[in-house]
């Protein structure tokens, strides 16, 4: 079996020649979504048109039927017409047409020039009212506002707090250019972060969701930096001799762990997010790469061929022993933890494919989540109950998002070259 240096290095300098983009008109850049499978139990809920909607730049009752729909949870039922949270309605007829929940609304435009939406979503069994809300925001911002409309629709009948409002890093590519992208996470709203004529690699998010670490070879060599999202302004976080990659956040946000080759074989390290107080955290014989640090931030999992494959392994976060936590398969890569610490994601190869597994580390049950063979980079949502990856159809680089059940799963492409190493961005507040 090939050494673990040799596999992550062809996936890395793959992964260096498939990613970032230089893109110099959104139209092209936007990610276009193809959903398919549902849920195992769904909620069917009838989404009204929202009075006056067409007065907004975007219609918020059809995003909002997007975001639903592409979850898996819910079951859109078609409706005509629109219907204003102030009117009066038969609750019991929308019951009979199947729908267990009912959303309507109205957009008002403000003096100041804002856009105020207001809602109720019904319980038509209980003929009861479960929300009624009112957001006022500018016009940029429509559809952050009917995100999180649909996030509140979400956690309310669901108990899970919902994702569409939050926001995934990724890198596409353009033929020699390079570009680290901020969107919505259904794909839409993309803003750019940096622009390079050379790879960039390993973006994660900080706890906050203001800034992005990221690999960047601007330097002829893989070098990390963080950058503000709000002011642009960067930090070199590590520039030593050798490569410098696969940086992750402690979830204090004080910290970043990364792989470093500066004495020899790669090892892993933490370093102060300005840079300062670099410490070694592990020194075997093998590679050792890809930490993640878990929730509570007291343990790291990482990737270490030390038992003569590509493993996953997990220590305290201060360094010291550790404890091998995949046995099944010999090959197994890039693990990435659920925020809740009930999961573990990872990339493993079997029959010469490279595919998404899951690990329920509370019944030692593993899950195979893809039916594509090129996987790379998992991350979680927020909330634990879905994993964006990066993959490979009709050779060109491609997102996906799955839920960890496996059941429903989304395509995101795009026309303007291949798209690699997405992240997905923490809760904002």
């Amino acid at each position: 079996m090939p050494t673990l240096r040799m596999n992550v290095l062809k996936r890395y300098l793959r992964n260096t020649l498939l990613l970032g983009a230089f893109l110099s008109f959104s139209a092209q850049a936007q990610l276009q979504v193809e959903t398919y499978g549902v849920g195992a139990t769904q909620i069917p809920i009838a989404i009204s048109g929202f009075t006056n909607e067409e007065l907004a730049p975007e219609m918020v009752s059809k995003i909002i039927k997007a975001d639903l729909n592409g979850s898996g949870y819910f079951k859109v039922l078609n409706t005509l017409g629109s219907t204003s949270e102030t009117d009066t309605v038969n609750l019991p007829d929308w019951k009979s047409q199947g729908a267990d929940a009912l959303l309507v609304g109205s957009v008002q435009k403000l003096d100041d020039g804002r856009f105020d939406v207001r809602y109720k979503l019904y319980d038509t069994n209980k003929s009861s009212t479960l929300l009624a809300f009112a957001i006022a925001g500018s016009s940029q911002y429509t559809r952050l506002t009917a995100h999180k409309i649909a996030d509140a629709v979400f956690e309310k009948l669901t108990g899970i707090r919902g994702v569409f409002s939050t926001r995934i890093a990724y890198v596409t590519k353009n033929g020699s250019n390079y570009q680290l992208e901020i969107a919505d996470a259904d794909g839409s709203g993309i803003q750019v972060a940096i622009r390079s004529k050379e790879p960039i690699i390993s973006p994660s998010w900080s706890p906050d969701g203001t800034k992005v670490a990221y690999v960047s070879f601007e330097l002829k060599k893989p070098v990390v930096y963080a950058q503000n999202l709000m002011t642009g302004q960067r930090t070199l976080i590590a520039n030593y001799k050798g490569n410098n990659s696969a940086p992750a956040w402690s979830p204090d946000g004080s910290k970043i762990a990364l792989a470093l080759s500066k004495d020899g074989l790669t090892q892993i390290y933490s370093v102060n997010v300005d840079g300062t107080n670099l410490q070694r955290l592990t020194n075997t014989s093998g590679i050792d790469t890809e930490p993640q640090y878990s929730l509570d931030g007291q343990s790291i999992y990482f990737t270490s061929d030390r038992s003569g494959g590509p493993q996953i392994y997990r220590m305290n976060a201060s360094g010291g022993e550790a404890k091998r936590v995949t046995f099944t398969g010999g090959y197994n890569i890039t693990p990435r933890i659920s925020p809740d610490g009930q999961t573990l994601a990872y990339i493993s190869r079997r029959d010469n494919k490279f595919q998404l597994y899951a690990l329920d580390l509370g019944s030692n049950q593993e899950l195979r989540l893809t039916d594509t063979s090129d996987d790379d980079s998992p991350s979680f949502a927020p909330n634990s109950k879905y994993i964006v990856y990066a993959t490979e159809v009709n050779q060109r680089g491609s997102l996906g998002v799955v839920s960890v059940d496996g059941r429903t799963k989304q395509r995101l492409t795009t026309q303007a070259g291949d798209v690699r190493n997405p992240t997905w961005g923490p809760f904002m507040k």
